[in-house]
């Protein structure tokens, strides 16, 4: 294979579930091919650097073969590498994310807690 959709390869890479969530991703400017915004028919080749974003994290991977059938996850992790920056960036911003919600309680207030609030807000208004 020369060239294929990218659509069809990040779908076969396994980055999207269906080819038409990938091609929403491309849509809304999620992916990147040399730099570049791209259309959901441009043609990929070997060598070129895509930059994903899902979710949270920023992947930029190196296509290293061409594709247009999803197979296993195997066979899928051999279409491309991602950059050692970037995995190190990601690893980084996962870390400082699980770090500050750390401090972070989600739990409601306690009637102690809550009785306090109303406390200190009403001291607070006089």
């Amino acid at each position: 294979m020369e060239k294929v959709r990218i659509d069809k390869w990040l779908w076969a890479a396994r980055f999207y579930k269906t080819r038409s969530i990938a091609k929403q991703a491309i849509e809304g400017g999620k992916v990147h091919a040399n730099g570049q915004r791209v259309k959901a028919s441009k043609d990929i080749a070997t060598g070129m650097l895509l930059t994903i974003r899902q979710g949270w994290d920023e992947k930029v991977v190196e296509v290293i073969a061409l594709s247009d059938q999803r197979r296993g996850a195997e066979i899928a992790q051999t279409l491309y590498r991602e950059t050692e920056d970037s995995l190190a960036k990601r690893e980084q911003f996962a870390a400082d994310r699980k770090a500050s919600n750390a401090n972070i309680s989600h739990d409601r207030p306690n009637k102690k807690q809550r009785r306090q609030i109303h406390r200190f807000l009403r001291e607070s208004q006089d």
